[in-house]
């Protein structure tokens, strides 16, 4: 044990350490609050709650773990075994995470395969929904874990300044907690700048190794105050062994251990700093082409297999009702599938704007990482339409890309909205009435806009609310939807700004200008038909104003409350 008292020069050496040291890990711990948050909405699912849930509960459990650090009776001894303990943690919880979740989702299929069981009867009763129950909670049990052992290295490193020193530090506190909150900013620039564009286990890992440099410098510096040091030595060397075949093992199975979540098999996976992409093949049979389908954030967008009708009905009923179609605007898009069918009817120039540049970079065959037979095929199904010299493409913030078309006084023909489901708040306002206006300005008076509104059953209540929003911001709105097999019933708002509105034109056309195996005039007048009692309640239903989130309220409750159930009304 050290039992002269230090130099001024020496003092100045331990501060400096220690308080650098509480900088770094303060930024480790802000990076694995949001890594946690992160990875915990994509796989519960409603992204924003399970984000702040998340976040809240790491917050508590840091109070609890300050309260808990009182405990720890040699500081230097319980922050070295802290570092290993949130090292091991923080750098194995995405996979445990995943793990949990592959579980839940393989089990299931492998009882019915031992028993021979017919696809139809399901065994998701009993001890496998208490283990789903248990996926569900592992992401905020492990945040909370980790949340009370960060939660405890401000007062053990508060503790070992003071012990250092030999005696009470005035502002031992404020020092701490000044280097926490500045190494807390740190950490999310970091995360924003580097952590969102390389896999979340790399991530993850790469955290943990910083604890466990911050424990091995700390082990180092203090091994004659800790007790039995070389255990300690033992246990570091261990986890550095972990981290290194996490390092080179982890994304993959990360990888495999998501892929158990599709039923088909998945050919390409791409994490983006804004999604997750999955592409998986089906071989059908014999003579027929395989099925390709996109899933974002483990969610599905599109099937080859019916993927034409879908983007068919999202783009003809405009395209028929605008009286000119030289300039149309895309919002969304980024698969270039409805490109692809605006492209049919000979437009001078189609504009796209999404946020999404990896995504535009793998359907544009420009992906350095995607396979070549991938690449190919996802050319064949939209035809190659970003290389076409007619499109334009522009990656931005619809909501802020869309104001600056405004400002450059651009007007287009027709508008084309093929945007995800607002189930998440920042696609929120780009269901808004603000942002419906503002493409108001930019359309042609003669043309006509439709928007991608959801399912009109499995989300009524928000399939209303886009359209009376387009209404507020002065459109002649009409709904119409049709079945699309793998999404079921699906539906589409479109609006005019001046004379007929949109299927009174429709109806004035004789035929029409651009065939479609799966659109003739009849089916477009049909799809505008609803149930008579389908929109009796659409008086009680809100507008999705700026900043309400109205529209993802619906959506949330339609989704996560309902699981998508329609309830027909007697």
């Amino acid at each position: 044990m050290e039992t002269t008292a230090p130099s001024s020069r020496q003092l100045l050496g331990h501060d400096a350490l220690l308080i650098v040291s509480m900088l770094i890990l303060a930024g480790c711990g802000l990076i694995y609050e949001y890594l946690l948050a992160h990875y915990a909405g994509r796989i519960v699912g409603a992204v924003e709650s399970t984000i702040y849930a998340m976040i809240g509960i790491m917050i508590v459990a840091m109070g609890v773990g300050a309260f808990l650090a009182r405990w720890v009776k040699c500081p230097f001894t319980g922050f070295a075994w802290l570092e290993v303990g949130i090292g091991l943690l923080g750098g194995c919880s995405i996979l445990v995470m995943a793990g949990m979740l592959a579980l839940t989702y393989t089990l299931p299929v492998w009882l019915q395969q031992i028993y021979g069981l017919h696809p139809s009867i399901t065994t998701d009763g009993g001890f496998i929904a208490a283990l789903q129950t248990l996926a569900f909670y592992t992401p905020f049990v492990a945040g909370f874990i980790l949340g009370a052992m960060i939660g405890m290295e401000i007062p053990l490193i508060a503790r070992v300044r003071e012990q250092v020193h030999g005696k009470h530090l005035a502002h031992n506190t404020g020092t701490i907690y000044g280097a926490d909150y500045i190494g807390a900013g740190i950490g999310a620039a970091i995360w924003v700048g580097i952590c969102l564009n390389i896999p979340i286990i790399t991530a993850a890992v790469g955290t943990a190794a910083v604890n466990l440099l911050i424990g091995l410098i700390f082990l180092w510096r203090y091994q004659s105050r800790i007790i039995q040091p070389v255990r300690l030595w033992i246990v570091h060397a261990g986890l550095a062994i972990v981290l290194i075949v996490l390092a080179i093992n982890g994304s993959g199975w990360v990888l495999q251990m998501n892929y158990t979540l599709f039923k088909d098999t998945p050919i390409y996976s791409k994490v983006t700093p804004y999604q997750h992409l999955t592409l998986t093949r089906r071989h059908v049979g014999q003579g027929l082409p395989s099925l390709l389908s996109l899933y974002i954030n483990g969610r599905l967008q599109f099937s080859s297999s019916d993927e034409n009708i879908y983007h068919s009905y999202l783009t003809y009923p405009a395209l028929l009702s605008s009286a000119r179609r030289g300039s149309v605007l895309v919002i969304g898009g980024g698969d270039g599938m409805a490109v692809r069918d605006i492209l049919r009817w000979n437009p001078r120039q189609v504009t796209l704007i999404d946020l999404d540049e990896a995504m535009i970079a793998l359907f544009k065959g420009e992906d350095p990482d995607a396979p070549a037979d991938v690449e190919q095929m996802l050319l064949s199904l939209n035809q190659d339409a970003f290389n076409d010299p007619r499109v334009s493409i522009i990656i931005g913030d619809a909501f802020i890309e869309v104001e600056r078309l405004v400002t450059g006084k651009r007007h287009f023909d027709t508008i084309i909205v093929d945007l995800t489901d607002p189930s998440h708040p920042d696609l929120n306002k780009l269901y808004s009435d603000f942002f419906y206006a503002r493409l108001k300005e930019l359309l042609s008076g003669d043309g006509a806009i439709a928007v991608q509104s959801t399912s009109p059953y499995h989300a009524k209540k928000a399939f209303i609310s886009i359209g009376k929003t387009m209404q507020a911001a002065g459109y002649k709105i009409e709904q119409y939807h049709t079945n699309v097999p793998t999404f079921g019933e699906w539906g589409w708002t479109i609006g005019t700004i001046r004379g007929l509105t949109a299927s009174q034109r429709i109806a004035q056309i004789s035929e029409l200008p651009v065939t479609d195996p799966w659109l003739s005039k009849a089916a477009l007048e049909a799809a505008f038909i609803f149930a008579p009692s389908f929109f009796e309640e659409t008086d009680s239903i809100e507008i999705n104003y700026l900043g309400s989130h109205q529209v993802y309220q619906y959506h949330y409750e339609a989704w996560s409350k309902q699981n998508g159930v329609f309830f027909a009304k007697e």
